[in-house]
């Protein structure tokens, strides 16, 4: 069935006359869904419907102590979008993702906005929870880098997809704008902490029943606040929280409530010609005395994305080739609390470098080159694992 799904897609696509266009920077990172180079854009007032799509993949060579997997390629994503302006203030957008080829074939956005007034939006459907920077504008050819930042995936399970509803908005402050986003949504589940991980890891709390049912009936909470200031970039707040465990069966309390919460700040502005993006997250997590100690309560993780252009001229006949030098620097903690018998450290830790060039043809495609170097502790705080290697991608809208 799935393949049948992916040949009438396919189909759809390639049989429709397309034309690229390039994405707008002056969005504000709530409107990053929209901020997409749609490749069809037909006419005709509030029936205009547009499909796009990007594509990404890269070849690795890593080793871990010295000892290596060897040389691999992989196609990471096919993403397909599909828009519509439903009405003059009312729009859909959904994003169907296929990973690693159709290993992994997923819904991640499907909703539609109704707008009341540019200050208050009504949106319901599957949707992309603001907690942080990275998980509402995660498209590929937006990064210069080829792997995800470990705070968005590992400690912020981006790409967090979940049904619900709740309104957003945006407030022009002179030439600056304030923008606002909350919701509620079925929440994430037990997974958190019944998982083949061992340590509490939010990712794991994901799952298909969550765009059909809650797990529990209490709905999480999320929210974003952000100020876009004119020519310098945006600053965020958010954060989320909610129920994750089944408390009740069939009206009867079986466990106490358990909670899970993050807090994000983000930020991604520019000073002269260098571009400084990051995120930085702290979880918190009700944990079972029957747990051990290698489950965290609480969690923390931070990246940093530099990125300065040496050159941006003409090349070969493409017009305005930029080549950036990057370099990305994280931490993540998946336990910051400390043993009861001795009170000392629990570990849990990897550290990174992720040095490289992008060369972007546009806005659209570039190429990727990234080296990788991470160090990482067990909970136990055994001598540090390190692995090292090169990456060499591409990514683009289509």
């Amino acid at each position: 069935m799935k393949k049948l799904q992916v040949i009438a897609i396919l189909v759809l696509i390639f049989s429709t006359q397309v034309k690229a266009q390039e994405a707008d920077s002056s969005y504000t990172n709530l409107e990053a869904i929209f901020n997409r180079p749609f490749i069809y854009k037909a006419q005709g007032g509030a029936s205009s419907a547009s499909i796009g799509g990007y594509v990404e993949g890269n070849t690795n060579y890593f080793t871990t102590d010295g000892i290596s997997d060897g040389y691999s390629m992989e196609l990471r994503r096919f993403n397909i979008f599909l828009f519509a302006s439903v009405h003059e203030r009312i729009k859909f957008i959904s994003e169907l993702e296929f990973e690693h080829g159709t290993e992994e074939i997923a819904l991640e956005t499907a909703l539609l906005d109704f707008e009341i007034h540019p200050a208050l939006v009504f949106r319901m459907g599957i949707l992309l929870p603001p907690v942080g920077y990275f998980n509402q504008n995660h498209d590929g050819p937006k990064w210069e880098f080829i792997n995800r930042p470990l705070v968005s995936t590992n400690v912020i399970p981006s790409t967090l997809s979940e049904m619900g509803m709740g309104f957003y908005g945006k407030v022009p402050v002179g030439k600056h704008k304030m923008t606002y986003e909350l919701y509620l949504t079925n929440g994430l589940q037990d997974g958190i902490i019944a998982n083949t991980e061992n340590r509490t890891f939010f990712g794991a709390g994901k799952s298909e029943e969550m765009f059909a049912e809650d797990n529990n009936g209490v709905p999480a909470i999320s929210g974003r606040l952000a100020f876009n200031a004119f020519g310098l970039g945006e600053f965020g707040l958010s954060g989320y929280t909610g129920i994750y465990n089944e408390f009740e069966i069939e009206g009867e309390t079986v466990e106490d409530k358990r909670r899970a919460s993050l807090w994000a700040l983000d930020y991604n502005f520019r000073i002269a010609q260098l571009q400084l993006i990051g995120e930085t997250a702290w979880a918190s997590v009700d944990i079972p005395e029957a747990y051990g100690q290698q489950f965290g309560t609480k969690q923390f993780g931070t990246h940093l994305d530099i990125i300065y252009p040496i050159f941006r001229r003409d090349l070969l006949g493409w017009k305005d080739v930029t080549l950036n030098l990057i370099n990305r620097l994280e931490y993540v903690d998946y336990n910051i609390d400390d043993f009861e018998e001795t009170n000392t450290n629990i570990y849990d830790q990897i550290y990174a470098i992720v040095p490289g060039l992008s060369l972007r043809f546009s806005s659209n495609t570039l190429l990727k080159f990234n080296y990788r170097r991470h160090w990482e502790r067990d909970f136990l705080g055994n001598p540090v694992s390190k692995t090292a290697g090169v990456q060499f991608g591409f990514a683009s809208y289509f």
